[in-house]
């Protein structure tokens, strides 16, 4: 969908509130955040001017670049640079900058398996020590679906993409754990949604744990 000449998102509007009420008191102590798989821009336009503090730097696909930068072309935000080509499946296209936040939004679902193991494991390359990780989309719960509309939305995904649909928790936690990074919080969200929160492990971290 388009509005004028840029591309949008109605789930990203509906969302952002929800998700800016989770995210802002866990980002008060960054200063540089990447958000990967930035879609439209919307949620960057968005949430930059709440975190004056930190550098949000969007990210995605080059095909998705030229709508990013319509929406940023609109934002007064002086902390949101232009958004960066990123491919996670290239090691070469990951920012040599490294980072103390990761944000991501509905990207999981639409990623195939080895993107999304690619996903984590540039992710705990970047981040730095106590880093923190943030996913928000559907997951599933100990192999099952948490609502029926989850269920349609999984099969309308396969139908669509038959690598794609929604990950399972304990596998997307288990390649977490395997980047180094721990689960601090899953915080339930409204439309049968969730928020995963990691932090990359320091010994400063392990004792608060």
């Amino acid at each position: 969908m388009n509005v004028g000449n840029k591309p949008y998102s109605e789930s990203s509007e509906q969302n952002r509130a929800p998700i800016l009420a989770v995210i802002q008191p866990l980002l008060q102590s960054c200063h540089r955040l990447l958000e990967i798989g930035s879609g439209t821009g919307q949620h960057a336009v968005y949430f930059a001017p709440e975190f004056p503090h930190l550098i949000w730097q969007p990210s995605d696909r080059q095909e998705n670049l030229p709508g990013i930068r319509l929406w940023l072309a609109e934002t007064q935000a002086a902390n949101i640079p232009a958004p960066l080509e990123l491919d996670v499946t290239q090691a070469n296209n990951w920012p040599q900058e490294t980072c103390d936040a990761v944000f991501t939004a509905n990207t999981l679902h639409i990623m195939h398996w080895h993107e999304v193991e690619a996903f984590f494991q540039g992710v705990g390359r970047l981040l730095e020590q106590a880093g923190r990780l943030m996913v928000y989309g559907p997951f599933n719960y100990n192999g099952r679906y948490t609502s029926p509309s989850n269920e349609q939305f999984d099969a309308w995904l396969k139908q669509r993409d038959p690598h794609s649909g929604i990950r399972h928790f304990e596998a997307i936690n288990e390649l977490a754990e395997a980047a180094g990074l721990y689960l601090i919080e899953d915080y339930a969200m409204p439309a049968n949604n969730r928020i995963l929160y990691w932090r990359k492990h320091d010994s400063a971290l392990t004792a608060q744990m």
